[in-house]
């Protein structure tokens, strides 16, 4: 068998997010479902606890570690409880926003927002979907043109992570064109900026306390050191993180997977019909081994995914596998599980409704299942050119 993919650091680091999980996580979640938002004392109380800013160096506040392992963690206990929607909005924090800061910003970037994404106070997001442009990132409509020592944004996005209350926004915007194609940039907007407005905070099928929402750019004007990374080359930028995106995405859905499971297990367990355990039916007997093996399988392959990641080695074509394998994989998961709850299963305070609600965006958000399977298919035929 192989070696654990744990070392004793983040063991020791997994009962500090316990810990927290249970105090500041579990006791809130109903109402955070009702308020469709988390709020923010979650995030200072989570950058207290050392919780955020894994990723960034000490000298922002952060942990001063690459080692996805100990977002694997945070992940896996979050998702243990039931907490998809604040899962994905840190995600959106640390391994997107903070991921494309770390790599691509100044250090004055970095000094500005590093720290309070660290410690809770500063919330960040991305904004590259549009109404009329989802994955294709070139159809973007939002231009960003220099006006002396500024940059002048107009436009308008959507589908946008914690866009109703975030305090920066990455926002990929057309600066120009070559050669007849449109040259995107990343700009830092800050949500105080005179122009930028928010839309309605968006009603969605699942993921209740997560806050997503249209925003708008109406001449919004910021300095031009607010670039990220090189001019015209947001493209290249964005398709650099995505492998990282796409496999955070995997894990979270490879530990809802899990969570379900363990939660049909006790209460198949539990639950007698016919004067029998539901779980003493071979035919629950034989699912529930079924959908185990898929979901252990997928956890060595993602696994090693992360290891890769660690190493520097993860590449598109992994991250596209074990994006839309395990997204397909958790809502399959989800599905069958959900049966055995029989009624209980449809309603909302049993935690496995939350979760086959909250299973359906996987598939779609950060690059669909089809454009995944694109992804993988032309780096198959590249192997072998005309």
């Amino acid at each position: 068998m192989p070696q654990p993919f744990y070392e004793s650091d983040h063991v020791a680091f997994r009962e500090v997010v316990r810990e927290f999980v249970n105090r500041e996580v579990v006791p809130n979640i109903d109402r955070w479902e009702e308020d469709r938002s988390t709020g923010r004392d979650v995030w200072l109380a989570a950058g207290k606890q050392g919780v955020l800013g894994i990723r960034f160096a000490e000298e922002f506040g952060g942990g001063g570690t690459r080692d996805y392992r100990f977002r694997c963690v945070i992940q896996e206990e979050f998702a243990r409880v039931g907490a998809a929607a604040l899962a994905s909005g840190f995600s959106i924090n640390e391994d997107i926003v903070g991921s494309y800061l770390t790599t691509f910003g100044t250090e004055a970037q970095k000094q500005q927002w590093l720290p309070g994404m660290s410690d809770g106070s500063i919330v960040a997001s991305i904004a590259m979907s549009e109404p009329a442009a989802g994955s294709d990132l070139r159809g973007m409509k939002t231009t960003a043109v220099r006006d002396g020592d500024d940059w002048v944004i107009n436009g308008a996005k959507t589908f946008i992570t914690s866009g109703f209350s975030s305090d920066v926004v990455i926002v990929a915007a057309r600066t120009g064109e070559r050669e007849g194609r449109p040259q995107l940039s990343l700009i830092l907007v800050p949500t105080t900026t005179a122009g930028f407005s928010r839309g309605r905070k968006l009603r969605k099928l699942g993921l209740h306390a997560q806050d997503t929402a249209e925003i708008a750019f109406s001449d919004v004007r910021v300095p031009a050191t607010n670039l990220l990374g090189e001019l015209g080359r947001g493209f290249h930028h964005l398709t650099a993180q995505l492998p990282l995106e796409r496999l955070s995405i995997a894990w979270r859905s490879l530990c809802a997977a899990e969570a379900a499971l363990d939660w049909t297990i006790r209460y198949t367990s539990e639950r007698k019909a016919f004067g029998e355990r539901v779980i003493d039916f071979q035919n629950t007997r034989f699912k529930l081994a079924e959908l185990t093996t898929e979901v252990e399988i997928t956890r060595t392959f993602l696994e090693q995914s992360i290891l890769a990641y660690n190493d520097g080695t993860l590449d598109a074509a992994v991250g596209a596998k074990a994006k839309w394998w395990t997204t397909e994989l958790q809502k399959r998961v989800i599905d069958s599980c959900l049966q055995f709850f029989g009624g209980y299963g449809y309603m909302d305070e049993y935690p496995i409704s939350r979760a086959y609600a909250d299973a359906r965006v996987q598939t779609i958000v950060g690059g669909t299942t089809e454009i995944m399977k694109e992804i993988i298919g032309r780096e198959l035929a590249a192997r072998y050119p005309a």
